[in-house]
C-alpha cells in the first residue's frame, strides 16, 4: 500500500466518525446560516456605504454650489495678485531700495531658487507633490481622523496646491464649505497649471515671520535676504531647511524680533530646522553625509546683521515718493474712470486714493524717480554739521506779546531744493536735519513767508514786463505810509533816488513796494500761480505786502526755487516733478513724466532780471559773500531774504543749467539768532559745493545766461531815467543801463535846472533872490515838481550816500524866519584864532567877519559858511555878524581886541572960529570925517567866502 492510500484510508475512516455522530449535519446547517448572514450584512454594508457615498457627495456638491466654475485666466489672477512691497530708484535707474509697507515681498523665478529649497519644501509640506492631482486623499482623511479625535499631533493634510489656493482665492476659514472649495479648486489648478508653475507660487507667498529690520517678510527671497543676507540661489541646506520650516509658525519659530534684534531663545526654530532635515533624509532628498553637516551649521552665527531699510536709510525720499505716487495714480485711476480730479467729491477722492495706495503697497510697481543718489547723501552730511547751525530756541511770543517757553527747545531746522531748470528734475533736497526728531519734509511739505526773495518774483518782474519800470529806473527810497502799515528798509534808513538795480542788489524794501504799487495786483499775483505759486489766498492778491514776501500762508522751498528757474528758462515755467516713470513689476509702463511748459514772462524781461540778480553776488550786494564760499565760479543770479524778526532767512540763485534754495528757520516760527544770512549762505554754497563734486557738468556750466534779441544798453540821467540832457551831462549824472527795445527812454530829461543853492549842515538848499551871493555855489537843482512826482518832500541827506547825486540840488528853499538874527554870542580870541558859539536859528547860512584897526573905521575882511564857528585874524578890533537866507544881518555884539592897541593921534590944532556974517542965523558945518586910517599898510587876509562886490551892512 502506497503512503498516498493510506492518508485516503484516514481521512474516510474520519468522515464515517463525523457522519455517526451527526457532525456533518451540523456544520453544513450553521454554514448555511453563516453564508446567509454574511450575504445580508455586506449587502447592507455596500448599500450603507452607496447611501453614505451618496450623501457625501450630496453634501460635498451643496458645500460647493455656489463656487462658480473658474477660467484659466481667473485662476491665475488670482493666483499671482500677491502682494509685493513697491521698489524705488534713484535716477539711471539705481536701486534705492522698498517703499515702506506692512510685509516685504520680493517675486522671484524658481529657476532663481537654491535645489535645497524645493527639495525641504516638499519633503516637509509635500511628500507626493509630484504624484498627486491636487489632493491626496489618504492625508484627507488621515487629517479629518486626528481632527475628530483630538489627537496631539496633527499632520494636517493639505498640498501645496491646497495651501496655495487658500492663501490666493480663499480664505483661513476654518470651516466644511471653505475646505470643500479648496479641494475642488486645487483640483481645477492641477488642470491649468504645471507643478513647477504651483510650487513658484508658492515660494513666492508664503510668510516667514521677520527680517533683520523686523519687518514681517513673505517670499522665499524676502527670507533669504532678510535671514541671511543671501538671494535664494544661493542658501546652502541648513539655511533652506531652516527658512522650509519656518511657514508652520512664522512668528514662534523666526530669529528676529519686532525691533530687528536676535532673540535670545532661538530653539523652537532650530529644533523645526532638524524636523525638516529629517525629513528629507527620510524622503530620500538628502544624503546622511549632507544631513550630518547641516545639523552642525550655526544658524545663529550666520543670520545676517542688521540692515537699514530704504524707509530707515532714506525717510525723506521715501514718505515723499509715496506720496508724490500715490497722487500720479489717483489722477490716473480718476482719468481711467472718466474723471477729473477737480470733480470728484471728498469721498470719491479718498476712494481713489486708498486704490493708488493699495497699488503702492501691493503690486510690486517700479517707481523711477530724479534723485542723484551721491548729491543727496553728501548734502545730508553737510547738513549733520551742527556748527552750520545756530542755538535751538526755547522760547516763542504769543498774540499778546507774552513769552512763553517751549515744552521741548527746538533746533534750527533747514530746507533745501535743487532743480534742474531745462527739465524739472528735482536733483536733490534736503528735507532736515533729523527725520527721527521731525518729520516735516521743510523742502516741500512746509510754506513760509519768502521775505525779500519775492522781488524779483513779484516786485520787479510784472512791472518790467509791463514796461512800468526798468533796471535803470530811479523809485524814491523815502518813507511811505499806508494806512496802519508804515513799511521800512531793514537798517531802517532810506537811501533816497535809487536805481531798480541798485534797489534790488541792496535789497531796499520801499523801492520794491513802490515798483509793486505800478501794476495791477490781482494780475501780478496771476503770474506767481502760474509759476507754481500754490497756496495764495484772496488777501494775498490784494494786499501789497506780498511785495516783499508777506503772505498769509507761505511757499515751499521747492516752490519758492522753481519759480526762480522760470528766469533761467527765458520766462517759461516748467513744473519741478521727481517721479520719472512708474512701471509695473513686469516692466509695463504705467506712467512717464512729460514737461509743459507755461509761458509766464518774456526772454527780455527774464533776462534783465537775471542780469540785476547778478548784483545780488557782486560787490556791495546782499549776497556779496557767497562767492568767496564756493568751490567753483559760475553765473549765478540770485536774491536773499528775511522775514519779519527774522524767523525765516532764504537764499535762492539760479545760473543757466540749475537752480538751488536754502531756506533755515525754526518749526514753531522764532527770531533766529545772529548773522543770519551769512549763516545761510555759508550752509547754501556747502551744500552746492557737494553738488558740484558730484556732478561738476551740471553744476557749473561753461556757458553764461545768453542775452536774448531785443535788449539794448542806453545812456540815461540817473536822476530820472530819461535820456541825458546837456544840464544832466554837466553833473555828472549820466549813466547806462540795459532795457528791454520796447521801452526805452524817448524823452530828454527835463528834471534839472541851473541855479545857486547853499549848504546848511549836511543839507542843500536853493538860494533865494536875496541870498548873498558870498555864501552860495551855483550848480544844478532838481525841479520841485518832480520831487513831488515821486513823493519826494525833500531830498535833504538822502542823497549823502549816492555819488550820483553830489552836485544837484532839491529845488527846495530854506525858510526864512523873517526876522534878522540874533547877535552871534560866545565870541573869543585864542592864540591869534577867533571863534564863536554856532547860531540857534535855523535859517542862518553863515557869518560875516568885520575888522578895525583903530576900533572906529569896520570894515568886512571875510565871510564863513555856517557850518564854520572860527577863523584867524589880523590884529585890530574885530566882530561876527550872522547872516540868513534873505541876506538879513545880525547886530554886532561882542568885540575883541587882536594883540596891542594903535597909539591915539595927536590933538588937532584949534581952528579960529569964524567970525559971524550978516544975518547972524547959519550954523558952522560939521567937520569932515575922518579919512580912511593911514597907518594900515597891511591889507587884512581873504577870508573864505569874499567877494569883490561885497557892501557894508548897515548898522
Amino acid at each position: 500500500m502506497s503512503h498516498f492510500d493510506g492518508l485516503r484510508q484516514k481521512w474516510e475512516n474520519f468522515v464515517h466518525f463525523l457522519r455517526k455522530k451527526k457532525i456533518i449535519k451540523t456544520a453544513r446547517i450553521t454554514y448555511n446560516v453563516s453564508w446567509n448572514m454574511f450575504l445580508v450584512i455586506a449587502s447592507l454594508v455596500i448599500l450603507c456605504g452607496v447611501f453614505a457615498a451618496g450623501v457625501g457627495a450630496g453634501f460635498f456638491a451643496s458645500l460647493v454650489k455656489d463656487e462658480p466654475v473658474r477660467a484659466f485666466a481667473s485662476m491665475k489672477d488670482d493666483i499671482y495678485n500677491y502682494e509685493e512691497t513697491s521698489t524705488v530708484f534713484f535716477d539711471n535707474d539705481q536701486l534705492m531700495g522698498k517703499l515702506q509697507a506692512d510685509l516685504d515681498r520680493q517675486e522671484i523665478k524658481l529657476k532663481d531658487v537654491s535645489p535645497y529649497v524645493t527639495k525641504a519644501v516638499i519633503s516637509t509640506e509635500d511628500r507626493y507633490f509630484y504624484e498627486h492631482d491636487g489632493v491626496v486623499p489618504k492625508a484627507i482623511l488621515r487629517a479629518m481622523y486626528q481632527e475628530f479625535s483630538g489627537a496631539q499631533v496633527v499632520t494636517g493634510g493639505s498640498t501645496l496646491t491646497q495651501q496655495l489656493i487658500k492663501n490666493q482665492i480663499l480664505t483661513n476659514e476654518v470651516s466644511f464649505d471653505r475646505k470643500a472649495k479648496e479641494i475642488l479648486l486645487a483640483m481645477r489648478l492641477e488642470k491649468f497649471f504645471k507643478k513647477d508653475e504651483i510650487l513658484e507660487a508658492y515660494l513666492n507667498i508664503v510668510p516667514y515671520g521677520r527680517n533683520s529690520s523686523g519687518r514681517n517678510i513673505a517670499g522665499i527671497q524676502a527670507a533669504s535676504e532678510g535671514l541671511f543676507g543671501v538671494s535664494a540661489k544661493d542658501l546652502n541646506l541648513a539655511q533652506a531647511a531652516y527658512i522650509a520650516g519656518l511657514p508652520k509658525n512664522p512668528f514662534v519659530y523666526t530669529p528676529f524680533t519686532n525691533e530687528g534684534t536676535k532673540k535670545k531663545d532661538m530653539s523652537a526654530g532650530l529644533k523645526r530646522m532638524k524636523t525638516v532635515l529629517n525629513r528629507m533624509l527620510s524622503a530620500h532628498a538628502i544624503t546622511q553625509a549632507e544631513y550630518d553637516d547641516a545639523i552642525k551649521y550655526d544658524v545663529a552665527k550666520n543670520l545676517t546683521t542688521r540692515k537699514q531699510s530704504s524707509f530707515e536709510k532714506y525717510p525723506y525720499i521715501t514718505v515723499e515718493v509715496q506720496r508724490r505716487t500715490t497722487d500720479i495714480l489717483t489722477e490716473l485711476l480718476a482719468k481711467k474712470d472718466g474723471k477729473k480730479l477737480s470733480e470728484l467729491s471728498k469721498e470719491e477722492l479718498q476712494e481713489y486714493q486708498d486704490n493708488a495706495r493699495t497699488q503702492i503697497r501691493q503690486k510690486g510697481l517700479k517707481i523711477h524717480t530724479t534723485i542723484n543718489q551721491k548729491i543727496y547723501d553728501d548734502m545730508q552730511v553737510v547738513v549733520k554739521n551742527n556748527n552750520l547751525f545756530g542755538p535751538q530756541n526755547q522760547y516763542v511770543y504769543d498774540s499778546h506779546g507774552k513769552k512763553i517757553k517751549l515744552s521741548k527747545p527746538q533746533p534750527e531746522e533747514v530746507g533745501a531744493t535743487l532743480i534742474e531748470n531745462s527739465t524739472g528734475k528735482i536733483i536733490s533736497f534736503v528735507g532736515g536735519r533729523d527725520f527721527n526728531r521731525e518729520q516735516t519734509n521743510h523742502a516741500m511739505r512746509a510754506p513760509r513767508q519768502n521775505g525779500s526773495t519775492m522781488k524779483p518774483l513779484l516786485a520787479y518782474s510784472y512791472a518790467t514786463e509791463m514796461g512800468k519800470i526798468q533796471p535803470g529806473t530811479i523809485i524814491a527810497d523815502t518813507p511811505i505810509h499806508m494806512g496802519d502799515w508804515n513799511p521800512n528798509n531793514f537798517d531802517g534808513k532810506f537811501k533816497g533816488f535809487i536805481s531798480v538795480r541798485d534797489a534790488l542788489k541792496q535789497s531796499r524794501n520801499i523801492p520794491a513796494i513802490k515798483s509793486y504799487q505800478r501794476v495791477d495786483h490781482v494780475k501780478a499775483t496771476e503770474k506767481l500761480i502760474q509759476m507754481g505759486f500754490s497756496n495764495l489766498t484772496q488777501d494775498d492778491r490784494t494786499n501789497t505786502s506780498i511785495a516783499i514776501g508777506g503772505m498769509q500762508v507761505g511757499v515751499t522751498v521747492e516752490e519758492n526755487v522753481n519759480a526762480f528757474a522760470t528766469f533761467a528758462n527765458g520766462g517759461n515755467f516748467v513744473d519741478a516733478y521727481m517721479i520719472d516713470r512708474i512701471e509695473t513689476k513686469d516692466g509695463e509702463l504705467l506712467y512717464q513724466h512729460k514737461a509743459a511748459p507755461v509761458s509766464v514772462y518774456s526772454p527780455q524781461t527774464s533776462y534783465l532780471l537775471l542780469d540785476m540778480m547778478r548784483g545780488v553776488l557782486g560787490p556791495g550786494g546782499t549776497g556779496a559773500g557767497v562767492p568767496r564760499k564756493l568751490s567753483f565760479q559760475t553765473d549765478w543770479a540770485g536774491k536773499s531774504g528775511t522775514t519779519n524778526e527774522d524767523k525765516d532767512s532764504w537764499f535762492v540763485a539760479t545760473n543757466p543749467n540749475v537752480s538751488f534754495g536754502v531756506w533755515i528757520g525754526y518749526d514753531t516760527p522764532a527770531d533766529l539768532y545772529g548773522n543770519t544770512g551769512q549763516r545761510n549762505q555759508t550752509i547754501w554754497a556747502q551744500l552746492i559745493n557737494a553738488a558740484y563734486k558730484n556732478n561738476p557738468q551740471l553744476i557749473d556750466p561753461e556757458k553764461r545766461f545768453a542775452m536774448p534779441s531785443g535788449i539794448v544798453r542806453r545812456e540815461i540821467c540817473g536822476i530820472s531815467g530819461k535820456l541825458p540832457s546837456d544840464l544832466c551831462r554837466s553833473a555828472g549824472l549820466v549813466t547806462s543801463d540795459l532795457f528791454n527795445a520796447k521801452f526805452t527812454p524817448r524823452e530828454v530829461d527835463d528834471t534839472l535846472t541851473k541855479g545857486r543853492y547853499v549848504i546848511v549842515g549836511d543839507t542843500k538848499y536853493k538860494a533865494l533872490p536875496t541870498t548873498p551871493e558870498e555864501f552860495t555855489k551855483e550848480g544844478v537843482l532838481i525841479k520841485e515838481e518832480f520831487l513831488k512826482e515821486l513823493g519826494v518832500e525833500s531830498l535833504n541827506k538822502l542823497t549823502k550816500d549816492s555819488n550820483l547825486f553830489n552836485n544837484i540840488v532839491p529845488e527846495k528853499e530854506l525858510k526864512d524866519n523873517g526876522k534878522a538874527p540874533s547877535p552871534v554870542a560866545g565870541v573869543k580870541m585864542s592864540d591869534g584864532i577867533l571863534s564863536w558859539s554856532a547860531h540857534g536859528e535855523n535859517d542862518v547860512i553863515g557869518y560875516r567877519i568885520y575888522h578895525s584897526a583903530d576900533g572906529k573905521t569896520f570894515k568886512k575882511i571875510g565871510s564863513v559858511t555856517s557850518d564854520k564857528t572860527s577863523a584867524k585874524v589880523p590884529n585890530g578890533v574885530v566882530y561876527v555878524t550872522a547872516v540868513d537866507i534873505a541876506g538879513k544881518e545880525s547886530a554886532p555884539q561882542t568885540k575883541v581886541q587882536v594883540g596891542q592897541p594903535k597909539p591915539a593921534d595927536p590933538p588937532a590944532p584949534p581952528v579960529p572960529p569964524t567970525p559971524p556974517t550978516d544975518g547972524g542965523g547959519d550954523k558952522p558945518k560939521d567937520p569932515p570925517p575922518p579919512p580912511t586910517d593911514p597907518g594900515t599898510t597891511n591889507p587884512p587876509p581873504t577870508m573864505p567866502g569874499d567877494k569883490k562886490d561885497d557892501k557894508k551892512p548897515s548898522n
